[in-house]
């Protein structure tokens, strides 16, 4: 079971045209410091916060409660003029909790109407997430042929068929900069993983490592993910035979 928060600016396209039409520099700097603010709140409860699309985001919050999201609606208000909704869903996969999110804002079913928070809430600490971190291998040798903006569009290109194949296994993939990406998994993580690793080699001609973790919270899930990913590396610079995907868990 794993419980998902999708938090969304309310009203923000009627709002951005009082700011008249050189308004996009400020825009920028606004999403950038609301997204800084959300992840530190939510990171101090062991969430973690995904970008989506700059006016929207995705927080994995196994063990917040409706109290926990109240807390930081009120703190919200105090350093922000936007309003933010937040909807709230949980299910046996990633992709349907955001689907029982969305379903609890578009019926709604209101959790919170000070506060606007909508949602089916479970807020239970025996959750388990699971989290892969992929990064591409050696991209230094191709920046050396490519240039920066021909990288750029490798990677949103793997981005685009990341995101699509592990939608398709309920899993939902998030860019995370660089030439990283995490995807918050449902089951059969490592079998995935390997098939999506050998899709990137056909169509793409690129080599991904994929660190993998499991835990309780997202926080200890990424941590075990990127520390795996780092074995991997410490591996191959060991000169020994490196895996392409390595597995911590703490449950």
């Amino acid at each position: 079971m794993i419980q998902l928060t999708v938090i969304k600016i309310t009203e923000y396209g009627p709002w951005t045209l009082t700011l008249g039409s050189d308004r996009e520099h400020e825009l920028q700097m606004l999403q950038a410091n609301l997204y800084r603010e959300i992840q530190k709140m939510f990171s101090e409860k062991n969430s973690l916060v995904f970008s989506n699309r700059f006016d929207e985001f995705f927080a994995v919050t196994n063990g917040l409660t409706l109290e926990d999201h109240i807390e930081f609606q009120k703190k919200l208000e105090k350093i922000s003029t936007l309003k933010l909704s937040m909807s709230i869903g949980y299910a046996d996969t990633p992709f349907d909790a955001n689907l029982k999110a969305h379903e609890g804002k578009r019926t709604p079913v209101v959790l919170s109407k000070e506060y606007n928070i909508y949602g089916f809430i479970d807020g239970k600490s025996d959750q388990k997430v699971t989290i892969m971190h992929f990064d591409v291998e050696n991209l230094t040798s191709r920046r050396k042929i490519k240039s920066p903006y021909e990288i750029s569009s490798i990677i949103f290109n793997l981005y685009a068929k990341m995101s699509q194949f592990f939608v398709e296994k309920k899993s939902m993939t998030f860019f995370m900069g660089g030439d990283n990406f995490m995807v918050v998994s449902a089951d059969n993580s490592k079998e995935n993983a390997k098939k999506f690793l050998d899709l990137a080699k056909t169509e793409f001609d690129i080599t991904l490592n994929c660190g993998i973790g499991t835990a309780r919270t997202v926080r200890e899930a990424v941590n075990l993910a990127t520390k795996s990913l780092d074995t991997i590396r410490e591996i191959r610079q060991s000169g020994k035979e490196k895996p392409e995907i390595y597995e911590m868990s703490c449950i």
